[in-house]
């Protein structure tokens, strides 16, 4: 009885201990590697250096409060682009407080009854950690931007155009903007304006 019962568990107990060994420890050590080898940037978080010194990552977004800066989409991402609280606020179409929020979000951007807000401007992503706009954001903050760096309006826009990512293939996706990116860019352009500050 003894006998059966051992030669039944042997083999489960040797399967589970070999796929262990392979999906536990050969498979990730063998992707990471490849990863490491192929894709370095992406592999280790799309990093952004200002000499040594890590600013951020392509993939999270930041919050940019100055009017020198092009601000990103709402977080509700803990108290914003949180990567260890990533999540949207779970608030729904019928929700009072979503409602408060997002028109008092219309009433500081909006510059005149004219002119209309992008929805991306107002609304959170799925993560809240969208480091993305869309180019009519971008476009729609252009003249603030320009304004407070003292620089023409169409040296800005041209900037947005610069960083306007176009679909993957042309074909997948929108086209967006990184913000952290066309931030740094615009601090890379000759200075005419006050210190920078975010």
């Amino acid at each position: 009885m003894l006998k059966d019962i051992a030669s039944t568990l042997r083999p489960a107990i040797v399967m589970t201990a070999l796929f262990a060994l392979l999906l536990g420890l050969v498979y990730p050590l063998v992707l990471t590697g490849i990863g490491q080898a192929l894709f370095p940037a992406q592999a280790n978080g799309s990093l952004i250096r200002s000499g040594d010194r890590v600013i951020g990552s392509s993939l999270i977004g930041q919050t940019f409060t100055s009017d020198r800066y092009f601000h990103g989409r709402p977080s509700a991402a803990g108290k914003g682009y949180d990567p260890t609280a990533s999540s949207g606020s779970n608030l729904g179409p019928a929700s009072a407080a979503l409602a408060d929020r997002v028109r008092t979000d219309l009433a500081t951007l909006r510059s005149s009854p004219d002119s209309p807000v992008p929805a991306d401007l107002v609304t959170t992503s799925a993560s809240g950690l969208d480091p993305h706009i869309s180019p009519e954001a971008a476009l729609f903050q252009a003249a603030r931007v320009a304004a407070a760096r003292k620089l023409s309006l169409a040296e800005v826009e041209a900037q947005v155009a610069a960083h306007t990512q176009k679909p993957l293939f042309g074909v997948f996706g929108e086209p967006v903007v990184n913000v952290l990116e066309l931030n740094l860019a615009l601090d890379s352009l000759p200075a005419r304006g006050a210190s920078s500050k975010r």
